[in-house]
């Protein structure tokens, strides 16, 4: 007798919306674009764009804990590195998924690959998303192979680790900037609170606050949802180091505004002053605020990491779709069938993440579980 698993309320929740994705993306490439959005020729980005520079920022991870880990040799970090690589191979997978249902012609998405253009920041941009998934994968394979057991594989591939490693770090330093200098195009569209010769860096350091955030999240959640303690001691260093680099960002931004002659937009009361103030004050000044208290709590730090977060993604949104607005001379809401695609793919990314934690090593005390059968020692032959 065949016994169907029981699928859990959360769980039936999310695969509605993967299903309810699934089919308004083979509407929208049977119609095009426009009969699933509320793109035009004068706003063609919308929420598909911000929800890929968000799936990008939140899979930062990847590279910050893996530059601790191993470039730095900070070894009471290693037990993270691998929850900072799931997590950015998923961002970087939901961010190509979402770009092939966002892209006009997505069947042309290969160009690049034999049709370069050095002066184009879109090409830089494609060049180090392929080579940064590739490194990605090969890192994510090493928890694959130690589940299969392929431990002479295993030994060839750790063997080309390191190098890697600093060439993932390498390209999504690279990545995560000229996400930033896309936007240096437009100086005339994108409105004053967000435009700034140093877009490239508020990117690369909003990044660099919201991967160790992003790891202490699923620390977290490990240790309610399926009892794997991971060192609060390490969790709390990652929110100090957090609150440096949103320190740091806060100062840029704030300084910048003034130079730049800005800063009275940010209290006019419109619309696009609104969106940056909760940016800024939910963002940046909240989880400062938190992490700065003197004795804090797991509760308080959770709360922090989960602000900075956030922070983040309003930040993509408003750079992407509310600062581009005024440019435009027009008014864009998305429609229905784009945010339902948006949360399908969240929850696609969700729903892959639980299985992998379910299933795969993605802690050091996993992987030695996962090893020892192989590495234990033959029984001697009965007599």
């Amino acid at each position: 007798m065949i016994t169907i698993p029981r699928l859990r309320p959360g769980r039936a929740v999310l695969w509605l919306l993967v299903l309810g994705a699934a089919a308004i993306t083979v509407y929208r490439f049977a119609g095009g674009l426009g009969v699933a959005t509320n793109l035009s020729d004068r706003f063609p980005w919308g929420l598909w764009n911000g929800f890929k520079l968000g799936a990008i920022g939140l899979a930062a991870g990847g590279f910050t804990m893996a530059a601790v880990g191993y470039v730095f040799h900070l070894r009471r970090y290693k037990p993270l590195v691998r929850l900072a690589v799931v997590a950015g191979f998923l961002g970087y997978l939901t961010f190509v998924v979402t770009l092939l249902i966002d892209l006009g012609r997505p069947y042309r998405i290969w160009h690049p690959i034999i049709m370069w253009n050095a002066h184009s920041v879109m090409f830089e941009i494609a060049w180090c998303v392929i080579l940064y998934l590739t490194v990605l994968t090969l890192e994510f394979g090493q928890i694959v192979l130690e589940r299969l057991g392929r431990r002479r594989l295993l030994a060839i591939t750790r063997m080309a680790l390191p190098p890697l490693v600093i060439a993932g770090v390498i390209l999504s330093t690279l990545h995560q900037s000229s996400l930033g200098s896309l936007f240096l195009i437009v100086p005339g569209k994108l409105h004053a609170l967000w435009f700034s010769p140093l877009l490239p860096v508020f990117f690369l350091f909003s990044a660099m606050a919201v991967g160790p955030a992003v790891v202490i999240l699923q620390a977290a959640y490990m240790d309610r949802a399926y009892g794997r303690r991971i060192d609060p001691r390490i969790l709390n260093d990652l929110g100090k180091a957090v609150m440096v680099v949103l320190a740091l960002n806060l100062v840029l931004r704030v300084t910048d505004l003034v130079a730049r002659g800005a800063w009275p937009l940010a209290f006019n009361g419109s619309f696009e002053a609104v969106l940056f103030d909760v940016e800024i004050v939910l963002g940046l000044i909240a989880p400062l605020v938190l992490l700065s208290l003197p004795t804090s709590s797991p509760r308080v730090l959770l709360t922090a990491s989960l602000l900075a977060a956030l922070g983040v993604i309003l930040n993509r949104m408003n750079t992407a779709i509310t600062g581009l607005l005024v440019g435009s001379r027009t008014w864009y809401v998305p429609s229905w069938m784009e945010i339902v695609v948006a949360l399908g793919l969240l929850a696609m990314a969700i729903l892959a993440y639980l299985w992998i934690i379910e299933h795969l090593p993605v802690t050091e005390e996993e992987t030695a579980a996962q090893l020892r059968p192989a590495l234990a020692p033959s029984p001697a032959p009965a007599p």
